[in-house]
């Protein structure tokens, strides 16, 4: 499940300790002798931890987490979990580097997003979770998450949930202007200019310009613009999935074929309920969002593939999700990683999928009756099906930046002036390409393209 989050530029300490000081974390507390030491810790010794008991305190928005809660602590009455929601996405990032780097204050576990745990990970604030054999959990999550907890030999986090991408359409829509779904972008750019003719006032989708679309887009053309490897970052918008996103996408503005209309708006709804947005290529959390933002149009949506790059290919890649981490600062180490096994691997994974997340877990997302689930709102369609493949077919090797929060915030700066001028798509990402580039060397990370 996606929580709605407005992402803002960070300034300040915060961000700069992040990047700035990757080689020598911020914390006051950076030994990874916090908690219960730098070595391996046994099954037996984290049941000893966990029967014995104790506070933590976990920083998460995620509503579902609160049945997990309560579950936990049933099953280990000795262990209390303080849940706090201390701010959705970016407001929770600022407020966990402050506490990062005054050295108190930080909670024992944190939910961070995919794109942003890279920043805390390489800034020294998480705790290498291998120590808990955590790698060997690796064959239980889907590729995309997995991919994203894994950052230079560690584990950093074990992933909540999954963002697979897949294309919403409006059935309705499409019967009525006679459109086939879409199984390739340049057949779905022909149904943009067959729709918009039929019907000006009516677009293919939205796009206002979208620093997580574009970038999951890319993923699944194949592309690579950023490597990472411990501090060495380069940046190369020119790579040939890049190419591929930004000389199709650059049709659709360039013929005014998509609704200049942002995403989470007023307007954004009333288009997806009054047919005037026909699609949306995002991740398999949307559904509880159509449901509950536009209940006028159940029945009228359904699920299909992503459209391909390349006719005949099945790659996807993932749109959103989340993780959670233990913080190196904590001192109850062995309680936060028993929570976030039970969460994200245990018991917890249930109460989530219950209540309405989309699972990481490979067992999950093969299970008859997730499959199997219909969907009221796509007309009984078994819409898990199309995202459990989904989930599959992430093309791999994805990495974001260690500063992507950053990155994600300058966007609008860049590439979203090719949807407001005469500014080109490359053109943009090459402005993108050059701030990030520069941003980083000024933070200390040897960059390049």
């Amino acid at each position: 499940m996606r929580t709605k989050v407005v992402r803002h530029t960070l300034r300040g300490a915060g961000l700069v300790c992040a990047a700035a000081l990757a080689l020598t974390a911020c914390s006051s507390n950076s030994s990874s002798d916090a908690g219960s030491g730098g070595g391996a810790v046994s099954a037996s010794a984290l049941d000893a931890a966990l029967n014995k008991g104790g506070t933590i305190t976990v920083w998460a928005w995620e509503p579902t987490l609160k049945k997990v809660v309560t579950d936990f602590e049933a099953k280990y009455p000795k262990v209390h979990v303080n849940l706090v929601n201390a701010g959705t996405g970016d407001k929770q990032y600022t407020a966990l580097q402050n506490a990062v780097q005054a050295g108190r204050g930080a909670p024992d576990v944190a939910q961070i997003e995919y794109y942003a745990l890279g920043q805390f990970a390489l800034g020294k604030s998480l705790q290498d979770l291998s120590k808990y054999g955590a790698s060997s959990l690796s064959k239980q999550y889907s590729p995309g998450p997995w991919n994203s907890v894994s950052l230079d030999g560690g584990v950093y986090a074990l992933p909540m949930d999954s963002g697979p991408m897949a294309l919403f359409y409006n059935k309705k829509v499409f019967d009525k202007y006679k459109l086939k779904v879409p199984t390739t972008w340049d057949e779905y750019v022909s149904d943009a200019q067959k729709l918009h003719a039929a019907n000006p006032k009516a677009y293919i989708t939205n796009d206002a310009g979208d620093a997580g679309f574009t970038t999951s887009m890319i993923w699944q053309a194949g592309g690579h613009p950023y490597t990472v490897n411990g501090t060495k970052v380069s940046v190369d918008f020119g790579d040939a999935g890049s190419k591929k996103f930004a000389g199709t996408w650059q049709k659709l503005l360039s013929d005014k074929l998509v609704a200049p209309i942002t995403s989470w708006s007023d307007q954004w709804y009333k288009g997806l309920g009054d047919g005037t947005i026909a699609t949306l290529a995002i991740g398999a959390w949307m559904p509880a969002n159509l449901s509950s933002g536009v209940p006028s149009a159940s029945g009228d949506w359904r699920v299909a593939p992503l459209p391909q790059w390349q006719k005949g290919q099945t790659a996807s890649s993932e749109n959103g999700g989340s993780s959670l981490a233990v913080m190196k600062s904590s001192t109850k180490q062995d309680l936060a990683y028993g929570f976030l096994k039970f969460a994200n691997a245990g018991a917890g994974v249930q109460d989530r999928i219950k209540g309405g997340a989309f699972p990481a877990t490979v067992a999950d997302l093969n299970s008859r009756t997730f499959l199997n689930t219909p969907f009221p709102y796509f007309g009984g369609q078994k819409a898990n099906r199309v995202f459990s493949e989904s989930a599959k077919n992430a093309v791999t090797g994805w990495q974001y930046l260690p500063f992507q929060v950053y990155a994600n915030s300058i966007f609008n700066d860049t590439v979203g002036k090719a949807y407001v001028s005469k500014t080109t798509l490359s053109s943009g990402l090459k402005s993108w390409q050059d701030a990030s580039v520069k941003y980083g060397s000024e933070q200390g990370f040897a960059t390049g393209k």
